[in-house]
């Protein structure tokens, strides 16, 4: 008989009793913030970002790569509350002074080329993770605002289940074998089939939209989401890591749950914008 973790690790590396114990945790968490009022999300927000923030500084660490991590939160937290309150101009400044602070914190530590790599990667990581989650709260700005950014979330999740369920169930042709092995051309359909549906039913019942633009969205949310996973993944595969981190018992880390939500969020965003 094979031994009880390996029953409970999937085809997909994961251990699925864990996963979807953590992952219904989540979107209950998701759920109670967006309940009452919008500012407990924006803290939850936050708070993830800080958290993904902290996995990248330690997984960066592992290349001698020394990324200044209070400036980062510190301005994550501003571009955050900046994004929510007074939108995307605003959200650029705080991105702006967020990497000039970053800069100058690294700088007065000490020049030359250690300190110009370090000032870059802290620049990609204020970039990468607060920069692009401030588009989610751009989302909650906008009108009907909580049922929108639930519905970008479900689209993210419709895309991950369906990628998962389609990529162990009948996976054969790799996407990207030299980044990400595990994912598949029919992952990749999957993925679009439950996001297309979440979308449509999305777009005509909370958006009172169009059923195309549940198409549009979707179609979209599969295509960024895989490029988020697997910028990730290359991300890892060069710092010779797994997983970002070990805080989600069956996802890994924070990060590792933020990769497809940050690069879609600016897509999502501007066509529910410029369309509703």
């Amino acid at each position: 008989m094979a031994p009880v973790d390996a029953q409970r690790t999937s085809r997909a590396g994961r251990n699925l009793p864990a996963a979807i114990a953590v992952g219904v945790g989540l979107l209950a968490l998701l759920a109670a913030s967006l309940w009452f009022r919008p500012e407990p999300f924006v803290a939850l927000v936050v708070v993830a970002q800080s958290a993904a923030l902290w996995e990248l500084r330690a997984a960066f660490a592992r290349r001698d790569i020394h990324v200044p991590l209070t400036p980062l939160v510190v301005g994550g937290a501003g571009m955050a509350v900046s994004a929510y309150a007074a939108g995307a101009e605003a959200l650029l400044v705080a991105f702006v002074l967020t990497v000039g602070g970053v800069v100058v914190w690294r700088v007065l530590d000490g020049s030359g080329p250690r300190a110009l790599r370090d000032a870059a990667a802290a620049v990609f990581a204020a970039t990468y993770l607060p920069f692009l989650a401030g588009f989610v709260l751009l989302i909650l700005d906008q009108p009907r605002g909580e049922l929108r950014v639930v519905l970008f979330v479900l689209l993210a999740v419709a895309n991950d289940v369906g990628g998962y369920v389609a990529g162990v169930m009948f996976g054969r042709h790799p996407l990207a074998r030299s980044i990400s092995p595990k994912k598949s051309w029919e992952g990749l359909a999957g993925s679009i089939a439950l996001a297309v549906v979440v979308g449509v039913v999305g777009a005509v019942w909370v958006l009172e939209s169009s059923w195309a633009l549940g198409v549009a969205l979707g179609v979209l949310t599969a295509v960024t989401a895989t490029v988020g996973d697997l910028a990730e993944s290359l991300i890892k595969r060069d710092l010779d890591l797994k997983d970002m981190g070990s805080l989600l018992p069956g996802h890994g880390g924070v990060l590792d749950r933020l990769d497809s939500l940050v690069v879609t969020a600016p897509f999502v965003y501007l066509v529910l914008a410029t369309t509703v």
